[in-house]
């Protein structure tokens, strides 16, 4: 995020490189993506919102055919709005926001990222210290405060940590967050697999499935039952589509996301968050309202009362425990990580461990109140409502007005200090959007698109208004010089630091490799599916699912064990081709 007022003149050398493009030599592939995407929304809240759509009553095929919509256009809007700003400018959102509304604008925006991720963190601390709270035999937190002062002492606990890591270790947390993504994919799916079975116990008499459609059968009958927690008529599927479109609403219509997208080699590489919403927002989803439905069968419960912790512990045993924490933990540091960064923008004099630590505070006492994580669908909904005016903003500057006659940039050629066409939109836009949920006009997570398409006509109006449709010959000559300018500067820096990633084809690392998959991910999903598929009566079940139990745990810790040595070693020989590349370059 950048710190300061963009200044074309100023020395390239010397600006900071959030406030320069992206350089080609720095571009990462379609794979690089698919993982990203993979292990940041494969997170510890699935749990938490698959459990929801059941709550509210969703059927079978609301829920099979609604995710399915609903997580298509969020790839579509991946695709089509925030990659090709991200691709054609090759800056983050706050950069590109600092440029064409200054430092006000970003100051306030960057307000609202404190608050956004700083409750998400919150969120995920919550969600990990469920698991936790099941090995000290602390009762479930049901309420929207806690009734438990050992639950406190956990989530705080539980918070420390998190808050120190994202202040001194967060360089160790996304090397190891980016192992976890396959992992976590293959424990979502098992988790739901080896419960099917109970479940189908406990409709049919029967613990084998011999098609599809027994699995519709079940699944209609116990978990999306169309009923909600009430009994009443729940959600259809319009309303399962649009929380799944709108629950990263913030990431692509508010182009958030344009952060990790300006990395991508093509515009076409935002259709590798699919991995992210196909599997995160889809398979994750389904499995964990099937965990949740039945280990409220299991225990006797309602599934508005059984958490993560126990979802997981029910479905996977002693690695339940473990995808909950790890989950998490990862999710909750690189929000707090960022909650830190959009803090140190506003207040750019303090030193960023400083204000992540205070922001981290705050974290700390949020993360004590289960309702933060109980509401994560409204929560996500509603922050994406905040910052889609912000993304509405900067697709009208990019995309329309050199089509409508328009400059591009004019505030800052003007010498704007202050850009009230910026934040008049803004708020003139949550007005209008938070006007629209109290008159209860439209469902609230469709809230987000006429308030987008409202922002970009308002700052058409505005802008206008305030001189961008006059000529600026002298501010555009100084960015054409001030771009080639930087096209020097990166092909220098490409010349001494661009060099072809070393394959490591050694025998060890293959065998590292071979392990830490077959061991790691292949036997878990091979025993799931004999819990599933080789089940014929409970007994057997029983007997599949104990077996299952003791298996993946170790299973688990060969994984980590094996991957993150693997990790370790690519970058090690990363590190040693780096100079060799470096001096036949010069």
């Amino acid at each position: 995020m950048t710190n300061s007022a963009f200044d074309p003149g100023q020395s390239i050398a010397d600006m900071d490189d959030e406030q320069l493009p992206i350089p080609r030599h720095k571009l990462h592939g379609w794979g690089h993506f698919a993982g990203l995407y993979a292990a940041e929304h494969v997170a510890a809240t699935e749990f938490v919102i698959g459990a929801t759509f059941v709550a509210l009553g969703a059927g079978i095929w609301d829920i099979l055919i609604g995710l399915m919509i609903g997580n298509t256009l969020a790839v579509l809007s991946f695709t089509l709005i925030t990659s090709p700003i991200a691709v054609d400018t090759r800056l983050s959102l706050y950069t590109y926001l600092n440029r064409i509304a200054g430092d006000s604008m970003s100051r306030l925006y960057n307000v609202a990222n404190i608050l956004i991720f700083g409750v998400i963190s919150a969120a995920m601390i919550t969600v990990s210290a469920t698991a936790v709270r099941a090995l000290f035999d602390i009762p479930p937190q049901v309420h929207p405060y806690p009734t438990s002062v050992l639950f406190v002492i956990v989530a705080v606990a539980v918070a420390v940590i998190v808050v120190l890591v994202a202040v001194f270790g967060f360089n160790a947390v996304t090397e190891f967050a980016s192992i976890c993504a396959p992992w976590l994919m293959v424990m979502f799916t098992v988790g739901g697999m080896v419960l099917l079975p109970a479940l189908s116990e406990f409709i049919t008499g029967y613990t084998t499935l011999t098609s599809f459609s027994d699995f519709v059968q079940i699944a209609g009958a116990t978990v999306w039952t169309g009923l909600n927690a009430e009994g009443k008529p729940g959600i259809g599927m319009l309303e399962v589509a649009g929380f799944a479109w709108a629950a990263n609403t913030f990431s692509h219509f508010g182009l958030i996301d344009m952060a990790l997208l300006r990395y991508a080699k093509k515009k076409s590489y935002g259709l590798a968050t699919s991995t992210g919403m196909m599997f995160g927002h889809y398979v994750a989803w389904i499995s964990a309202g099937l965990m949740g439905a039945a280990t409220a069968a299991m225990t006797k419960s309602s599934i508005m009362v059984v958490d993560p912790g126990e979802v997981a512990f029910y479905a996977l045993g002693a690695s339940g425990f473990v995808i909950v924490v790890v989950a998490g933990w990862t999710t909750a540091n690189a929000n707090l990580y960022r909650a830190g960064l959009a803090a140190q923008a506003v207040f750019p004099e303090v030193p960023r461990t400083k204000v992540t630590m205070l922001v981290g505070l705050a974290v700390v006492v949020a993360s004590a109140f289960p309702f933060i994580y109980q509401s994560m669908l409204p929560l996500l909904t509603y922050a994406g409502l905040l910052l889609v005016p912000v993304g509405g903003i900067v697709f009208a500057e990019h995309h329309i007005f050199p089509r409508i006659g328009f400059t591009r940039y004019w505030a800052r050629y003007k010498g704007l200090q202050y850009s009230v066409p910026a934040i008049g939109t803004w708020a003139l836009s949550l007005v209008f959007g938070f006007g629209l949920d109290a008159l209860n006009i439209i469902p609230f997570y469709y809230l987000f698109l006429p308030t987008w398409f409202v922002s970009i006509a308002t700052y058409i109006v505005l802008a206008k208004k305030y001189g961008a449709s006059e000529s600026y010959p002298e501010g555009e000559q100084a960015e054409r010089v001030f771009q080639e300018r930087v096209a020097e500067f990166h092909a220098q820096q490409a010349a001494t630091e661009s060099h072809e990633p070393v394959k490591d084809t050694s025998i060890l690392s293959k065998v590292i490799k071979a392990i830490y998959i077959i061991i790691g991910l292949a036997v878990p999903f091979v025993l799931a599916w004999r819990v599933l598929f080789n089940s014929p009566d409970i007994y057997v079940y029983y007997v599949n699912l104990e077996r299952f139990y003791d298996v993946s745990i170790w299973c688990t810790v060969i994984y980590f064990a094996f991957a993150y040595w693997d990790l370790k070693r690519s970058k090690a020989l990363q590190r040693s081709a780096m100079p060799a590349a470096a001096g036949s370059a010069v």
